[in-house]
């Protein structure tokens, strides 16, 4: 069984030419690589968006395709089912004209880098339509992805992508890993998957944030409504989360780590004894950005 089989099922004749080209998505920006799984779960529109525009070689491609499979790289010689997208028209965009659109804007804080001034005069932009075909499979498809393995953009009818594996569970988003292992980048901190997200609302403790410009650290402690996640949550919206130290540093240079992880009914007053212990031990208040 391959994707082309699968594919002939719902009808679409992969022996036509220039009818399907698939994609493994591999962003080369680090950053951007470690939560498009993560926006393919659950911000879609995001997704999509970063595959709206290509580079000059696979614009020629899209605008000859009928369908697009998409797939991200899962590991090596493998790739992870996100979709089968309809591909519309195209239009133009300057380097201004794209910009402009608020979903590339929100990708760039995610690390794309996208259109770069100065390498062309202009990108398309491709309107692609996502369709209900195999969306139960999304996250739960691995297929086989032939070498080579930059070779991130084919034709259907011209290669074999032997199915490996049709999981229970989507793999989109992976387990979060322990609290004394978690770190995420501020930009991070706006994308987290729901299962995150519940679990940072239950955890209370003591935060670490480091300012990787100058090595700079704030020591902070979250309880009440929401805990880790209401605090985490302030700084991605306002970067600063009210702290004077931190207002006028540039939160794109800020990691977010835990501390200590405590009981999650702790009063208030023991859990900033605890936020005081550790501004002591780490010299945060003398060398560092808390002022209290």
């Amino acid at each position: 069984m391959n994707l082309n089989d699968l594919l002939t099922k719902q009808g679409l004749d992969t022996k036509l030419r220039k009818h399907i080209v698939v994609m493994r998505h591999r962003p080369h920006e680090q950053a951007l690589r470690k939560v498009l799984p993560w926006l393919a779960a659950e911000k879609l529109d995001l997704f999509s968006a970063y595959q709206q525009t290509q580079s000059e070689m696979a614009e020629q491609v899209l605008t000859q395709a009928e369908y697009l499979a998409s797939f991200i790289g899962h590991e090596p010689g493998e790739a992870l089912f996100v979709g089968l997208y309809k591909v519309g028209r195209s239009h133009s965009l300057t380097f201004n004209q794209f910009w402009k659109v608020r979903s590339f804007r929100e990708l760039g804080k995610l690390g794309m880098m996208g259109f770069v001034k100065g390498t062309r005069h202009s990108c398309l932009w491709f309107d692609l339509q996502l369709t209900e075909i195999y969306q139960e499979w999304r996250g739960k498809l691995i297929i086989g992805w032939p070498p080579p393995e930059r070779a991130w953009c084919r034709w259907a009818n011209r290669n074999e992508f032997p199915v490996k594996a049709i999981l229970p569970e989507s793999l989109l988003v992976r387990e979060m890993p322990p609290a004394e292992e978690l770190t995420l980048a501020w930009n991070e901190l706006k994308n987290l998957p729901s299962s995150w997200k519940s679990a940072l609302a239950q955890w209370r403790g003591v935060y670490f944030i480091l300012d990787r410009s100058d090595g700079k650290s704030y020591v902070g402690s979250a309880y009440g409504r929401d805990n880790i996640y209401s605090r985490w949550s302030n700084y991605a919206a306002r970067g600063h989360g009210g702290n004077k130290q931190l207002r006028g540093r540039k939160p794109e240079n800020f990691l977010f780590s835990i501390l200590e992880r405590v009981s999650p009914d702790m009063v208030p007053e023991e859990v900033i004894q605890k936020e005081n212990h550790w501004k002591k031990r780490l010299h945060t208040r003398e060398f560092g950005l808390n002022d209290n």
